[in-house]
């Protein structure tokens, strides 16, 4: 629906960000209970810090209207450039500045009501997975300039996402404009140390395929910059398959095997593995803990696309907090 200014005063939106994020109190008691090693210090690129968005999730600002629970977020699409590597940068299509777009996080059976404002120099959309109505499928341009609101239910819960539904899509996609979003289920999940890896790729001259790959927007940043977890903590991974112009790629962890929650659709784990194959959209929770401290690489198997930027690395600290060597893998400065 479009949106006038005065509807926006109404819901308390215009011109204002997201308004604080109002986390789920079950996830605030849960997360007391869970083990993350202090931030590294690594560095910010391109105005977004890879290792802070990470463990970052938009819980929006929660309301109560008639009785029914309604989270409310504001995304913008921008237009920025995106310094991928000391040589290379690329101007992307983004929500909210960063590759990708926020995580945002509902509860099961809440209303999700998101305000959508295009500042990105093109008509784009939001076009959420899940179960909506047509009217909120996010397929309807919204012109530079212009906004709109999208109001539906958080169902059914697991893992989805959203991206700009414009075409060429594959071109909206892969210059930048998709993120994840988590629907929990309604009494939670066990405590874990949580975070959210997305595949992404970028076609830098527009022929229509891939030059360079990234978890998380910049290439070979979790490479560079492990990231730090503790021994025999359960880390629940969010993973989500965003890269265009290839059917599909797999996701492999050194050294250990994960419990798959295919599309985060189960409360449990149906499966275990050490690679999965995921299409594009395709999305999952994996869950783990490494026995050993030690520093252990997670990449596609597809090992073009791994060595052309994503690429990672678990840095697993023992109980005392000491640091082991991370790996020496020859594409640290690459």
């Amino acid at each position: 629906m479009k949106v006038g200014r005065r509807q926006l005063l109404g819901w308390g939106l215009a011109g204002a960000g997201v308004a604080g994020a109002t986390a789920l109190p079950y996830l605030l008691r849960r997360r007391s209970a869970v083990r993350i090693p202090p931030a590294s210090g690594a560095a910010e690129v391109s105005a977004f810090n890879p290792m802070a968005l990470l463990r970052q999730f938009d819980y929006g600002t929660l309301k109560q209207e008639n009785g029914t629970r309604v989270r409310e977020f504001r995304i913008e699409a921008r237009t920025g450039r995106v310094q991928l590597n000391p040589a290379l940068s690329f101007i992307s299509w983004n929500f909210g500045g960063r590759i990708p777009g926020p995580t945002l996080r509902a509860q099961a059976g809440e209303r999700v009501r998101v305000l959508f404002v295009n500042h990105g120099g093109h008509a784009h959309t939001m076009h959420f997975h899940g179960v909506h109505s047509g009217a909120m499928d996010g397929i309807r341009p919204v012109r530079d300039g212009a906004a709109t609101i999208y109001e539906f239910d958080a169902e059914p819960f697991g893992v989805h996402l959203y991206h700009c539904h414009i075409s060429p899509v594959a071109r909206h996609i892969s210059k930048g404009l998709y993120g994840m979003f988590i629907v929990d289920p309604p009494d939670g999940r066990a405590p874990a140390d949580e975070m959210v890896l997305v595949m992404g790729g970028f076609d830098l001259y527009d022929r229509g395929r891939n030059d360079i790959y990234a978890f998380n927007g910049i290439p070979n940043y979790y490479l560079q910059h492990p990231i730090r977890i503790y021994q025999d903590q359960l880390v629940r991974l969010y993973l989500l398959n965003m890269v265009e112009w290839q059917p599909a790629l797999t996701f492999h962890l050194h050294a250990n095997f994960f419990r798959l929650l295919r599309t985060g659709r189960t409360l449990e784990a149906t499966e275990e593995a050490d690679v999965v194959t995921m299409g594009t959209a395709e999305r999952h929770i994996l869950e783990f803990s490494y026995r050993y401290p030690g520093a252990y690489m997670f990449h596609p198997h597809q090992d073009v696309v791994a060595e052309n930027g994503c690429m990672g690395q678990f840095l697993v600290l023992p109980a005392d907090g000491t640091a082991p060597a991370a790996i020496d893998t020859g594409h640290a400065h690459s």
